[in-house]
């Protein structure tokens, strides 16, 4: 089985990860880190730029530039608690810390970025401000365009390779990935490059123009498409947050594979959903072939978890007997499977 995100997990009792997801995690520990430095620099040189020019627009730009370095930090801390192996005390692991620490950024860059620079763009609209020199303004939007587009074309590029191993289009796979980090870098670093363009407009119309209406107007816009952004992405950590599950064409795969087991006769129920980024928690009810006593039954279920477990992405599995009224599970009718009954005991 392959995610629509990056990462897999590791087998029962094994303290690591697949060489595959380690490769992936360090691809998104990457993608993290050259955002966190370029932000960094971003963010300093925009605070400069603001205090010399006065301009409502940096001081936006600034202001989110912080957020964004500061939301960073929030998703390195992602990327490094939700990788611990699971324990007693969180059977399932630790993979939705990283869509807690992940939505602490989104807040973040809804407070820290788009309440700001919208605050700062009302305050200042109808105000004059004074003459300035505009050169040191447009050399900061211009380095600040090529820093973002190194930390914008290492998350495109990351999207594009994972959405092309699953047969996605890169939007589409980061709307949909299980991996929030790459989601939340590609999305800012995406409104980075477009409110760069919106500041730079704003400037060049007040000082064409002389009014500083324009200015104050490219805060505003700045600061809110900021807040689309951050709705966006406090939306899809929710979603993974009380149990997303997975994809249809992930649900159809993991039920051959349950059904094409030499000891399932038939499958009754089955239901994913992620635990983490590129981890999923299935539970399924089968009938299991022959005829075979209690205990025997209790073995054939565990080995049967157990070797589920083996599988790319599951975190894992609980799986119990079909009762002896339950339908088969007809893949091509079950749009939702989660909402069929399961009963039976579990594994």
């Amino acid at each position: 089985m392959a995610d629509t995100a990056s990462g897999t997990a590791g087998a029962p009792g094994q303290g690591g990860a697949p060489a595959k997801e380690q490769g992936q995690s360090s691809e998104s520990l990457l993608t993290v880190l050259i955002a966190l430095a370029a932000n960094t620099l971003i963010a300093i040189a925009k605070s400069v730029v603001a205090v010399i020019t006065g301009s409502a627009s940096m001081v936006a730009e600034a202001a989110h530039s912080w957020a964004d370095a500061g939301n960073e930090i929030f998703l390195l801390t992602a990327e490094k608690r939700a990788g611990k192996p699971r324990d007693a005390t969180h059977p399932f692991g630790y993979g939705r810390e990283a869509y807690v620490w992940s939505m602490f950024a989104a807040f973040g860059l809804f407070g820290a970025g788009a309440v700001v620079s919208v605050w700062h763009g009302v305050s200042v609209l109808g105000h004059e401000e004074p003459e300035t020199s505009y050169t040191w303004a447009y050399a900061v939007l211009a380095i600040a365009f090529v820093l973002e587009s190194v930390s914008f074309v290492q998350a495109t590029r990351q999207a594009r390779s994972e959405a092309k191993a699953r047969g996605l289009r890169p939007l589409k796979f980061i709307a949909d990935t299980s991996n929030p980090t790459l989601r939340a870098v590609f999305a800012e670093d995406a409104a980075a490059l477009i409110g760069l363009v919106i500041a730079g407009l704003g400037i060049v119309l007040h000082q064409v123009t002389g009014n500083a209406m324009w200015d104050a107007i490219g805060s505003i816009l700045v600061g809110l498409l900021l807040g689309v952004v951050a709705i966006f992405l406090i939306g899809r950590n929710r979603d993974f947050l009380v149990g997303q599950a997975v994809r249809p064409e992930l649900w159809r795969r993991a039920f051959d594979d349950l059904s094409g087991s030499e000891d399932v006769e038939r499958v009754t129920f089955l239901h994913l959903e992620f635990v983490g980024p590129g981890r999923v928690f299935l539970v399924a009810a089968v009938d299991l072939t022959g005829d075979d006593s209690e205990s025997q039954v209790a073995v054939r279920l565990a080995e049967l978890g157990r070797r589920i477990e083996e599988r790319e992405l599951v975190e894992r599995a609980m799986i119990t007997l079909s009762r002896p009224d339950a339908a088969t599970l007809d893949p091509d009718e079950a749009a939702t499977p989660a909402t069929r009954p399961a009963g039976g005991r579990m594994s």
